[in-house]
């Protein structure tokens, strides 16, 4: 998939009103012409929401949100959005995307080594809102949705609503060799919010967090989440008063 940069074309236009307390006209007639499907700036929550679809309702999870076809297997939801139209929405309510984790190789010689650089980007935070039967909804933060297990098996609610409070806007990467279009390249792996680093994600945790890292386990708790295959929205609310961490 090609990431057209067409969408960013406003950004420069609409990015400072877009942060004006009273919304222009202008601002809302622009933002209405911006086709991103799937997602929502909604000014009044300052939040950027997401249609998802419930994938799993039990096990183990590298993600809490992939793209169709690509890593249900151990994602939350699955979304059909682009995820470089969510980051084109984030940059909208101003966010400032970072980068995922590096691996680069540095120092020269015999002592030339590879050193790990953790993610940086603005931070936000994420959350799920429900609607039930009467078509009331409900937003709750990720924590009520996923459990950390400790060596022995057993789930640390208070440590897990800890390390989920905040994601940072790590913006993937752009991919490609010469002067034509390059690759988004969260648009082509799904990788849309991870827990688990894998380097090419929209969003992740501040840390870096390794497979073969068995102290650091997450589960899904369906405890509030409906059923497989309802619809519900993924919100994501940048912090824009909050830095990342220092590095």
């Amino acid at each position: 998939m090609n990431f057209s940069l067409r969408p960013f074309l406003l950004i420069v236009a609409l990015s400072t009103p877009l942060l004006a307390e009273e919304p222009t006209k202008d601002l809302q007639d622009a933002l209405a012409a911006l086709k991103l499907p799937g997602v929502k700036i909604d000014l009044e929550e300052r939040a950027v929401d997401v249609t998802a679809i419930v994938n799993l309702d039990e096990g183990l999870l590298e993600f809490v949100a992939c793209t169709k076809d690509t890593k249900e297997h151990e994602s939350i939801v699955k979304i059909q959005a682009k995820p470089s139209h969510i980051h084109t929405a984030l940059l909208l309510l101003g966010a400032k995307a970072g980068h995922p984790a590096i691996r680069k190789i540095v120092g020269e010689g015999d002592d030339q080594r590879w050193i790990d650089l953790p993610p940086k980007g603005s931070a936000v935070t994420v959350s799920f809102v429900t609607t039930d039967d009467g078509g009331e909804q409900t937003e709750r933060p990720l924590s009520a949705f996923v459990t950390r297990m400790n060596e022995e098996g057993e789930p640390n609610l208070e440590e897990a609503a800890k390390r989920l409070k905040t994601f940072l806007f790590a913006g993937s990467n752009l991919y490609g060799d010469g002067e034509g279009p390059k690759t988004y390249l969260a648009d082509r792996s799904g990788s849309v919010i991870s827990l688990t680093t894998f380097g090419d994600e929209l969003l992740c945790l501040p840390e870096i967090y390794g497979h073969e890292n068995h102290a650091l386990l997450w589960e899904l708790n369906s405890k509030h989440l409906p059923k497989i295959g309802a619809k519900i929205i993924l919100r994501l609310r940048p912090q824009t008063n909050i830095k990342s961490p220092k590095r």
